[in-house]
């Protein structure tokens, strides 16, 4: 008895017979104006057991692949596989939005830059199965390179290889050390010289370097780069943005994967929608100035970035995004977690400073930590182009939308290791040790296929986000008062 596989929409597969489900198998994917049914069945015959079929898949064209992109009907391709992944995505890890971003799309490659233990999420997508390319379509969208992929897929092999994935835990070691070094040392001039204010001043910068630090350090963790396992990494996320930093490991994870698989895509970058404070780009202002939206005067924002964006992104935008989103969607872990951070500076500053007193100084630290990390997030990406959706293959997508800064010891340092932004983003879960090494095989395939590598000094990479804001902010302007 021959059996077509249908998928119920709940993440399950059952088995149907076609007697009962043909006509409806018919009307769902009807045959294309040439002839070549958009779906049809696939049977995969035991080898001289009698015929008797072992399994049947769905053969898709990208055609109708493509139509199910909605947030209620979300398929995606994975190594020439078709998923269902509707009923999945509010309980995928990475949050459910990453998924609708790649919906109607291949997503081989960004499926293998995200997941490190690629064994255990193929058990995840297994029920999620519903059939696979037809054997005349491509492996991804028609309008890609079929070279450049093939080119990239091979690099990421080469580096494999070459064990660019494995982390050097003396190298993380050391680091988590020297944030725990600087928070002792604070505390220990605090307790010995007493808390007068050039004392004050001096432990806000200790504790301002270990906080920058600190937020480095749980970037590394949240893209499960130092351990094999990814129970550890979410632990040490946990430990480090939580009870070091204060804030919320699910909603960064949330947000930051977006980021990742859709970089300066609008509207699937949540980094790039600043909107009504800041416009970016070249699409964002005009839409404001045709619509004669004016909620400030845009036309000054490169200037008002210095007031407004480098001081109050930690204090005010993070920490208030991070606190609303953890509260609203109930992620008790992280409250604890958290709540553990705030404890500890109580305890440890508290005799010294009370209540009052710390929560000033932890707002103060936040405060001065703030410029450094918004310089550092944001030179690799507002200079760089912004679209909305294109469907472009992952290295061109990634490529393009970010840029390195040049690299020596201290530059390495003060933005761990993000001056490498263009290998990180291809490589999400490569060690950060290792981005160095991998470089010139990315520039040089970028060179092979014309993609432009972008490098520069980091006085420049900082110039260039004040001079991407009056751009933008010139269309505005254009946009606007056109009559």
């Amino acid at each position: 008895m021959k059996f077509e596989e249908k998928h119920t929409g709940n993440g399950s597969l059952v088995a149907k017979s076609p007697l009962c489900t043909r006509e409806q198998h018919q009307a769902k994917h009807k045959p294309a104006a040439n002839g070549k049914a958009e779906g049809f069945v696939k049977q995969q015959v035991a080898d001289g057991n009698g015929g008797v079929p072992r399994k049947s898949f769905n053969l898709y064209s990208w055609q109708e692949i493509q139509r199910h992109n909605q947030e209620a009907d979300q398929w995606l391709v994975i190594d020439r596989k078709v998923y269902d992944v509707t009923g999945w995505a509010d309980r995928h890890p990475g949050g459910r939005r990453v998924l609708n971003h790649y919906a109607g799309e291949d997503a081989t490659d960004v499926f293998r830059a995200m997941h490190p233990e690629l064994d255990i999420a193929r058990l995840y997508l297994k029920p999620l199965l519903i059939g696979e390319l037809a054997p005349e379509e491509p492996s991804h969208e028609k309008n890609k390179n079929s070279q450049l992929v093939e080119d990239f897929q091979e690099l990421r092999r080469t580096l494999e290889t070459m064990n660019m994935f494995n982390a050097n835990l003396g190298f993380f070691f050391l680091h988590l050390i020297q944030i725990l070094i600087l928070e002792a040392l604070a505390w220990l001039m605090l307790w010995y010289f007493g808390s007068g204010w050039p004392i004050t001043i001096c432990i806000s910068f200790l504790l301002t370097i270990s906080q920058a630090q600190s937020s480095f350090l749980q970037h590394d963790t949240g893209h499960l780069s130092i351990f094999k396992k990814s129970k550890w990494n979410h632990l040490m996320h946990r430990f480090v943005m939580c009870h070091l930093k204060g804030l919320s490991a699910n909603w960064w994870n949330y947000r930051h994967f977006q980021h990742h698989v859709k970089p300066n895509i609008y509207p699937k970058d949540p980094d790039i929608d600043m909107g009504p404070l800041f416009l970016l780009g070249d699409l964002q202002p005009v839409k404001y100035g045709k619509k004669k939206i004016k909620y400030i005067d845009y036309e000054k924002q490169h200037l008002y970035f210095y007031m407004v964006g480098l001081p109050l992104l930690m204090p005010i935008y993070f920490n208030l995004q991070s606190m609303q989103v953890m509260y609203l969607r109930r992620y008790w872990e992280d409250i604890a977690w958290v709540s553990s951070f705030y404890i500890r500076y109580f305890i440890t500053f508290g005799p010294f400073y009370g209540i009052f007193g710390t929560m000033l100084l932890i707002y103060l630290v936040k405060f001065l930590e703030s410029p450094w990390i918004a310089y550092v997030t944001q030179m690799s990406h507002i200079p760089m182009k912004m679209s909305s959706e294109e469907n472009r293959d992952w290295l061109s997508t990634q490529v393009l939308a970010t840029c390195n800064v040049e690299q020596s010891f201290f530059n390495d340092w003060f933005t761990g290791h993000l001056n490498f932004q263009i290998e990180h983003h291809l490589f999400p879960t490569m060690p950060r040790h290792n981005y160095h090494k991998a470089a010139p095989l990315v520039r040089s395939l970028c060179a092979k296929h014309g993609l432009q590598y972008v490098n520069k000094p980091m006085l420049k990479a900082f110039g260039d986000i004040v001079r991407a804001l009056k751009k933008s902010a010139a269309l505005w302007v254009d946009a606007y008062y056109e009559t």
